[in-house]
């Protein structure tokens, strides 16, 4: 799968380009602090019975503003809630390995923080174990809500449309 990303300043992007502008936007401030993050929504269309997903990787400059990427994904019939949280995770950790790797071979080892969109409240709580497990088994840090605003706020916002 050929990842395409759209960034609200800079257009569609590939992922190496968005490892690059994320390389080019730590390197302009080498003393600053950045947040690397990666979360996936979805959201199912029941008149077409299709679901999307959106995955956002975020760049947070912190205590300076934060630029995100957006990658846009549609599947057919998927009924199960457990089916769609454990696919969005896969989608967070696809996008999250694949940069990683990529600013692994150009000298960037930094840590990535994975955003759910599950929580200790409502229908996803009997997944969070589970799931928070697979995350951090694979090396990332593991963020649920209220604390995953990259998957409950930034993802989220894109797939209404």
């Amino acid at each position: 799968m050929d990842w395409m990303f759209h960034s609200p300043s800079r257009g569609m992007m590939t992922l190496q380009e968005v490892a690059e502008d994320i390389l080019s936007q730590v390197s302009s401030f080498p003393k600053d602090e950045f947040r690397l993050m990666v979360g996936t929504d979805s959201q199912p269309k029941p008149g077409t019975r299709s679901v999307t997903f959106v995955t956002a990787v975020i760049v947070h400059h912190v205590g300076k503003g934060a630029r995100y990427y957006i990658h846009r994904e549609h599947q057919q019939h998927m009924y199960s809630l457990r089916q769609r949280m454990f696919t969005e995770a896969s989608y967070s950790l696809q996008a999250g390995g694949m940069l990683s790797e990529y600013l692994n071979q150009r000298g960037a080892h930094w840590g990535w923080e994975v955003h759910l969109d599950i929580g200790q409240k409502g229908a996803t709580r009997k997944l969070v174990r589970e799931i928070v497990s697979w995350i951090t088994q694979s090396g990332y840090e593991a963020r649920i809500k209220p604390d995953s605003f990259g998957a409950s706020k930034v993802a989220d916002r894109y797939t209404k449309h």
